[in-house]
């Protein structure tokens, strides 16, 4: 649900290789997904958004593609997580502040799949260790 954030991440994962669908927030979300033809191997969202929450999204996405592999992620403090049903056995949670390589790693082991070859060349000067999500 933040521009800023969005940008970020869709950087880094396109550098690490992940091709990506983008949307400012649920609705739109869904409305993409609509519209896509292709496979969508994973949803990527926040919590805790304006409108339809990341919880909300998932379940609507995941009727229409059950296949699906949800991450979802937030700054917010455990309880807050917890009141929106996040934080259960099985579900997939990365916790902001994140680095590059952590968000990489994460998206690879959700879509169980072996990290790109480029994650170890993500912490450029560009995305040192100060650049966290």
């Amino acid at each position: 649900d933040e521009d800023a954030l969005r940008r970020l991440v869709h950087r880094i994962l396109k550098t690490a290789g992940y091709t990506l669908l983008e949307a400012p927030n649920g609705e739109a979300a869904v409305a993409l997904c609509q519209a896509y033809a292709g496979t969508i191997d994973l949803l990527l969202t926040d919590v805790v958004m304006p409108g339809m929450n990341g919880r909300e999204l998932a379940m609507v996405l995941t009727r229409a593609r059950p296949q699906l592999k949800v991450l979802y992620m937030s700054g917010y403090t455990d309880d807050d997580i917890l009141r929106h049903g996040v934080l259960v056995e099985g579900v997939h949670f990365l916790a902001k502040p994140f680095t590059p390589v952590e968000l990489i790693n994460k998206v690879a082991a959700v879509c169980n799949q072996e990290a790109p070859r480029s994650a170890s060349q993500i912490s450029t000067p560009a995305m040192s260790a100060h650049t966290h999500v």
